[in-house]
């Protein structure tokens, strides 16, 4: 895993430098704002529609299956949550999608109600304008660009975080089409506002469950190496790699590997 996240930044590093030998010959702010190129000629048109269908398909059946199946397992989060703090087993929150739209985003609750968001939304200015002070270290001595001592998570909501088991009900976002299965994690009102319009590039396409962010070190990474990995995702997209990604979830979430 490490070696395969050190092979990616290197191929992102290529392609910043790629980009900015192009912005020297064409319109920077075009180039910023303009959708991926997939395609010109009709062969081309017809696999991206294709291909597009397939993966709308994909979240579909893979959504039906995890709300169907995973129905049990659900049901225990849920009765460990409401035997362990006070408040509601979900949790709604606000969150911007594609082109910058918001939608209500589920969540199994691992907060305490009530809860004062200030400490967070600092962190996260401080995080996105690269103003950290030097990142804490994880058990493992690896930097974590994440508040690590939340005062507002609870005990199992600590669990269900690292393992990402706190993200399950967005398959219901999935299926209602806010979201899909792999794409950029959508960000906070408060987080979208801090954004550069290099950053925005990130929210051209649906929302992931999960993503190339995700299975290359998470709360490890930070802002700016989460942007570029975003924009190599939807400038390299394929259902391929969409595979790849969904292959190495689920051992990430097992180990909750820079998981916070």
């Amino acid at each position: 895993m490490a070696y395969e996240t050190r092979v990616l930044r290197r191929d992102i590093a290529a392609m910043r430098k790629n980009t900015a030998a192009l912005e020297n010959y064409t319109n920077a702010e075009h180039y910023r704002t303009a959708e991926p190129l997939v395609g010109t000629d009709r062969a081309s048109a017809r696999r991206s529609r294709l291909e597009r269908f397939l993966k709308r398909s994909t979240d579909v059946v893979m959504s039906l299956g995890v709300l169907l199946l995973g129905f049990p397992f659900f049901l225990a989060i849920a009765l460990l949550i409401k035997l362990t703090s006070k408040g509601p087993v979900f949790f709604k929150q606000e969150r911007v999608g594609k082109d910058g739209e918001g939608f209500a985003l589920f969540k199994f609750r691992t907060m305490r109600t009530d809860c004062d968001d200030s400490l967070h939304r600092e962190f996260t200015r401080d995080f996105i304008q690269g103003r950290l002070p030097e990142p804490s270290l994880d058990a493992s001595d690896c930097k974590v660009y994440k508040m690590t001592d939340d005062p507002r998570i609870t005990a199992v909501g600590g669990l269900l975080r690292k393992t990402s088991l706190d993200e399950l009900p967005q398959f219901i976002n999935i299926l209602k089409g806010e979201m899909t299965l792999v794409g950029p994690r959508p960000p906070l009102p408060y987080e979208y506002e801090c954004y550069e319009a290099w950053a925005r590039k990130r929210l051209k396409v649906r929302p992931g469950l999960t993503g190339l962010w995700q299975v290359s070190g998470r709360s490890t990474v930070s802002f700016k190496e989460m942007v570029d990995m975003d924009v190599y995702y939807i400038e390299n997209w394929s259902l391929k790699l969409d595979f790849k990604i969904v292959l190495k979830t689920v051992p990430v979430m097992l180990a909750g590997t820079g998981g916070h």
